[in-house]
């Protein structure tokens, strides 16, 4: 084994080969180990090979178009370090590779020297040389493995090409089985050429999730486990486990397979993403969110955010299993919702705010017609009598945008019993107030702050981003009267969510909006494991609607608030 890297005439790296076989080809043609791109390189350029004296190179066009050390050579060897190998500006350097420890004597302090400077190897103790070796060798390794998936991509585009493939007539199944077989038969026919540590089943798995798929985030999509993943860049990924962020090992082969992860996602859902519209928000088809904003914006490449939804809808019960809230409070909550009360769920990001909001949507009456309005449509709910609106952004000349404050006027001409929005962040937090005010109780949204008492003060800011000068004292007078409960959720420092307060909004008192938990979390510092502990109770208030409802002689579990 042996390596190969190529420099610009900078002395700059530009790509490491590591060459398990014995000849290691270089040209621009795609069969070549090693493929160099420009005019004034051939097919097959050249040739390095390795012999019991050492490494060799030859050249293969003919015309001692290969220079070492100044001088125009037709074969050269054996190579030494400081020899200076040129190929049509190309600056090249080759090497025996650690692995092959056989070839390389320890003690000869030359042949140690020639390693070392090969690999850019600073002498300072033998630990860290070794380091430095071994770090090159993982680099080496990487690109190796990118090196054969892009081959055989770029052969499978190839075979698309030259059979006229019509994949506009396939359905995803009908593809997918299609580039499977395509996918087969050219790993087959590369057999002989492909280094004995490639798992070639490995191999065609990763080609056939780049060419119909999202590429290696397929194996984090299809882990349970995993509840949101971050491409920082196209070989750094985050992913989110327990609540927990940890860096992936898997990575993008390079920025440009990122951006086709990213147009795969947003193409089918009629959202571009391009220099002149560099972010957007989509999702994925079993609702998943997804965020993705790209250069220039993005100075490290494209950056693609994935939180994942649930395959399977949770239920109530399944917060009080987690931890979330307890049954009282689950209790309180469906007496709410089924009694039209308006709620807002306020938190900070990743906290469950849209978790929280389908939960309790599951309280609402088959009966009753829904409208839900969000900016990419995420929400899941089971009612059959049920209307999801979702917002449009401009087109490529920047016209046509819905946004979801008119998608909110024009809901509550369609006779909604319940108006749900998916998020309030704007204008249309002044319309859902209005609609919650006019005859619409049971509304629900969410909407980001770190307090119930923040949340009013959110609630003032979004109502005058409507554009309308309206004095304070209004605004808070249409909070009071249209947000009958706020529950606040939090995301704690060991990846658990849980509701901090339920509490209700009883009025404006000297020009300022009283409230009252119902119920709260009280921390009480971690346990042994990092883990936050702590109780759920009641603060002994009793909600208005509650009141009203004894008084009606309606059944009322008045213990939840002991």
């Amino acid at each position: 084994m042996f390596d190969v890297i190529v420099n610009n005439s900078k002395g700059e790296r530009l790509q490491n080969f590591h060459c398990p076989v014995s000849e290691c080809t270089i040209g621009k043609a795609r069969d070549n180990f090693v493929q160099l791109r420009g005019w004034k390189v051939a097919n097959h350029h050249a040739e390095v090979s390795r012999t019991s004296e050492g490494l060799f190179i030859e050249d293969k066009t003919g015309k001692s178009s290969i220079e070492v050390n100044g001088e125009d050579v037709n074969h050269h060897g054996p190579i030494r370090s400081a020899d200076v190998i040129i190929i049509a500006g190309y600056h090249i350097k080759a090497g025996m590779s650690s692995d092959a420890g056989d070839d390389i004597d320890e003690d000869d302090d030359e042949a140690f020297d020639d390693m070392k400077t090969v690999f850019g190897v600073q002498h300072h103790t033998v630990l860290e040389e070794s380091e430095e070796i071994s770090k090159t060798l993982i680099n080496l390794q990487h690109d190796e493995k990118f090196k054969w998936r892009n081959r055989v991509h770029e052969e499978l585009l190839a075979a698309m090409d030259l059979r006229r493939t019509d994949i506009s007539s396939m359905d995803e199944n009908k593809l997918r089985k299609h580039v499977e077989g395509l996918i087969t038969e050219i790993i087959t026919e590369m057999g002989p050429k492909l280094p004995g540590d490639v798992n070639k089943e490995v191999l065609a798995a990763d080609v056939l999730n780049e060419a119909v798929g999202l590429g290696p985030l397929e194996k984090l999509l299809a882990d349970e486990t995993v509840t949101e993943i971050m491409v920082n860049k196209f070989d750094e990924i985050f992913i989110e486990q327990s609540g927990k962020l940890t860096l992936s090992d898997i990575t993008f082969s390079s920025d440009d397979a990122v951006m086709t992860a990213i147009e795969r996602i947003v193409s089918p859902l009629g959202r571009r993403i391009d220099e002149s519209s560099p972010l957007v928000d989509a999702r994925l088809k079993d609702g998943s969110r997804v965020n993705a904003i790209i250069p220039p914006l993005a100075l490290r490449g494209p950056c693609l955010t994935i939180r994942k939804f649930a395959k399977q809808k949770l239920q109530a019960q399944d917060l009080v299993n987690f931890g979330a809230l307890n049954e009282g409070m689950v209790n309180f909550l469906e007496t709410a919702v089924k009694n039209h009360m308006n709620i807002l769920i306020s938190g900070g990001t990743g906290s469950g705010k849209t978790t929280l909001l389908n939960v309790l949507s599951n309280f609402i009456p088959p009966s009753e017609r829904i409208i839900t309005v969000e900016d990419a449509a995420e929400l899941k709910l089971n009612q059959p009598h049920l209307v999801s609106l979702e917002a449009r952004p401009s087109n490529l000349e920047g016209k046509g945008a819905i946004p979801i404050r008119d998608l909110v006027k024009n809901c509550l001409r369609m006779r909604p019993d319940r108006i749900v929005v998916g998020e309030c962040r704007g204008g249309e937090t002044l319309d859902m107030l209005q609609a919650m005010n006019t005859g619409h109780d049971g509304s629900l949204t969410t909407a980001h702050a770190n307090t119930p008492r923040d949340m009013i003060a959110r609630l003032e800011v979004m109502v005058m981003m409507s554009g309308l000068d309206l004095p304070v004292s209004a605004i808070r007078e249409m909070v009071a009267s249209a947000i009958h409960m706020i529950v606040q959720i939090s995301r704690y420092s060991d990846g658990s969510r849980r509701i901090t307060n339920i509490t209700e909004i009883t009025g404006v008192e000297s020009g300022i909006v009283s409230m009252q938990d119902i119920f709260r979390y009280q921390q009480e510092g971690f346990d042994e494991n990092g883990k936050v502990k702590g109780h759920f109770e009641a603060t002994g208030a009793i909600p208005h609607f509650y009141e009203e409802m004894r008084q009606r002689g309606l059944p009322v579990d008045m213990s939840i608030f002991s």
